[in-house]
């Protein structure tokens, strides 16, 4: 176990873009630059002693990081690649630094919660090297030993951090997480346009993060394809709806249908479910998913998030689409003998109709029919 101690943050920011044609460090990024992001993952994870390091268009970066109070490092050999920046950072860091992550600066899709689950594996492990691991595949950013610092600072970098780092496998560790963004960097203009319509919003999970959630959590194949059923059910609903002017979270209702049965089986699975993803860091996803078994509707139905993913899952039954009577009269065969449990359904009906009725009202058709 590593002792506790400092770590810091390399952003290696001094690249031509060439793949781009675009300055990759201020390009728009859910809200901000993508430096800027790239930044406040860091500093959402506790780590405040950055160094970001610059070389072309070095000054248009300067005035930016002196707003944001973060070190400038100047390269003045970036023309030889991207090791040079490598080396260039890991030679200004402080004594005292015990690790430090280092992340190319166009690869800004990355959360804060990631950077804190590889910084806990360090100091639980203290590894040489720790590697956050999404499906399988390494991905950004290690976090690095200082005992490595001076290996680094002294290589001719001829194959890369990746080649150095390979030198010591034997001490390295990984950690899986559930983030795509640790795979997805900004290359070229398709990376660039993906990665804003897929990681824009890091509050909520990609596909293949709920993908990735559900097979973490051991869901089984069947129920897995109940839940991208009912996203499916979700996501249709919405975009119906926004088009006739509501202002739905897409993504949050496909996700939150996604993972809606996650804790399936459990006592409670609609609280044990919303448990699980706040633990994972989505808390938005849970509050919507603690309620999608019961729901506390108001004299007046609200259609916002939590609503259609409600009225999604009561919609879907196994694998097929089902009607809402069709549904409650099953359960009602199952249960109905029990008065608490026939209580219970007969309340989740009322408020599966309600909602269905608010939305056949906005869209003039009903819900099954819609495309």
């Amino acid at each position: 176990m590593a002792k506790q101690g400092r770590l810091a943050a390399i952003l290696l920011a001094g690249g031509y873009s060439s793949r781009m044609q675009r300055f990759k460090p201020l390009l728009p990024f859910g809200g901000a630059t993508v430096i800027e992001r790239a930044i406040g993952t860091f500093h959402g994870a506790g780590i405040l002693d950055l160094a970001v390091v610059v070389g072309h268009r070095g000054d248009e970066l300067e005035p930016l990081l002196d707003r944001l109070h973060v070190r400038c490092v100047r390269n003045p050999d970036f023309d030889s690649g991207m090791y040079s920046s490598i080396a260039a950072g890991v030679r200004s860091l402080p004594a005292g630094v015990q690790a430090c992550f280092v992340l190319p600066a166009d690869t800004p899709a990355i959360r804060s919660h990631t950077v804190a689950l590889v910084a806990r594996a360090y100091r639980r492990t203290g590894a040489s090297v720790v590697y956050p691991v999404f499906q399988g595949q390494r991905g950004h950013p290690p976090l690095v030993s200082s005992r490595l610092f001076s290996v680094i600072a002294a290589a001719d970098g001829a194959g890369g951090l990746r080649g150095v780092l390979a030198g010591h496998e034997g001490e390295a560790r990984e950690v899986v997480v559930l983030d795509e963004g640790v795979l997805m960097d900004l290359d070229t203009p398709a990376d660039y346009s993906r990665a804003c319509q897929v990681c824009g919003d890091r509050t909520v999970p990609t596909p293949a993060e709920c993908d990735a959630i559900l097979a973490e959590m051991k869901v089984s194949d069947g129920m897995r394809r109940r839940c991208m059923l009912v996203a499916e059910v979700a996501r249709r609903l919405a975009e119906r709806l926004n088009e006739a002017g509501l202002r739905l979270d897409v993504a949050l209702v496909r996700a939150a249908g996604a993972v809606h049965d996650v804790a399936k089986g459990r006592p409670d699975h609609a609280r044990a479910g919303y448990s699980t993803l706040r633990r994972l860091g989505f808390p938005r996803v849970a509050a919507v998913v603690a309620s999608h078994t019961d729901i506390g509707l108001g004299d007046d139905v609200a259609l916002n998030e939590t609503a259609i993913v409600y009225l999604a899952d009561k919609l879907v039954q196994g694998d097929r689409m089902i009607t809402l009577d069709g549904r409650f009269a099953a359960a009602l065969e199952r249960f109905g003998d029990d008065a608490v449990a026939r209580f219970a359904i007969m309340k989740r009906r009322r408020d599966a109709l309600a909602i269905a009725g608010a939305v056949e009202r906005v869209l003039g058709a009903g819900v099954l029919s819609i495309p």
